[in-house]
């Protein structure tokens, strides 16, 4: 049984007696993929990375206020791109309960 909780800003999934912490590139990824542009300024102003909430706030800033397509689409991938490569060199944090 997989089941999620969250608890402050942080986010963990429980998983048979397991709980697992969800780092910001997963929430950035999930948050970016599925257009809840709301949860990922939040996610913005809460990490602790400041390439992540540079790479989220140029996005946002050009998806609200660019007229050019290209631009909102370069800022977006360049966004995917640095969550894709902090994701690689990011551990995966599991404890038993």
């Amino acid at each position: 049984m997989v089941m999620v909780n969250r608890h402050g800003n942080e986010c963990f999934m429980i998983k048979e007696g397991q709980i697992m912490h969800i780092p910001d590139y997963d929430k950035a990824l999930y948050y970016t993929l599925w257009g809840q542009w709301d949860e990922l300024l939040l996610l913005m102003v809460r990490t602790q990375d400041d390439l992540l909430s540079k790479k989220i706030h140029l996005f946002l800033n050009d998806f609200h206020y660019s007229t050019d397509k290209l631009k909102i689409i370069e800022s977006h991938d360049n966004l995917l791109y640095y969550v894709e490569h902090a994701m690689k060199n990011t551990p995966t944090i599991m404890m038993k309960v």
